[in-house]
């Protein structure tokens, strides 16, 4: 089993698409994904340092349609510059939770305990519950989440995985990091 299968499963790939920053882009490859049947696992999208760019990290269920077509469709769209494909052994990724956790008195310090473990932070405090913000690679958050559930999770929210290639040298003519080895 190849590193990206352990890390996604066999049937998850994760793209980086830069786009033009205009209103409508994220419609219209949303609305590319709903037209075509294609499942997206995870999406998350922000502007990039240059702000008439953005970065949209799509995790796509490659069982849904081959990763080829999906990238052929996305790159006929007007306003898609760049498409890469990141592997996990080729990428820094990272992710995002927010989750509020049931806890007593008792339970309260075992999930500070791990929240500092897991190099998060408390941002919330209730009666009978906190409000815990973690970030770290998915594997990490996947664990925090299953050691938070014997406790009772009151809400979650995870953002999704981010990604960008790892630093190795090359970078391109804008001098940002090259793209990705792989689908371009």
């Amino acid at each position: 089993m190849s590193a990206d299968q352990r890390r996604y499963g066999p049937r998850h790939r994760l793209l980086s698409v830069l786009v033009e920053n205009k209103a409508g882009v994220l419609a219209r490859v949303a609305g590319l994904f709903s037209r075509r049947g294609y499942n997206i696992y995870s999406l998350a999208v922000a502007p990039t340092d240059n702000e008439r760019f953005s970065r949209i990290s799509i995790v796509v269920d490659v069982e849904s349609a081959p990763l080829e077509q999906v990238v052929a469709q996305l790159d006929k769209l007007i306003n898609v510059v760049e498409i890469g494909e990141l592997h996990p052994d080729e990428a820094r990724e990272a992710e995002l939770l927010l989750v509020s956790v049931s806890v007593d008195a008792r339970q309260r310090s075992q999930v500070i305990e791990l929240v500092g473990v897991f190099g998060g932070r408390i941002v919330d405090v209730g009666h009978d519950a906190i409000t815990v913000m973690v970030a770290g690679t998915p594997e990490a958050i996947d664990d925090f989440e299953d050691l938070m559930r014997p406790y009772g999770i009151a809400g979650l929210q995870r953002t999704g995985r981010i990604a960008l290639p790892k630093l190795d040298g090359r970078s391109s003519a804008s001098g940002a990091a090259a793209p990705p080895v792989g689908i371009a």
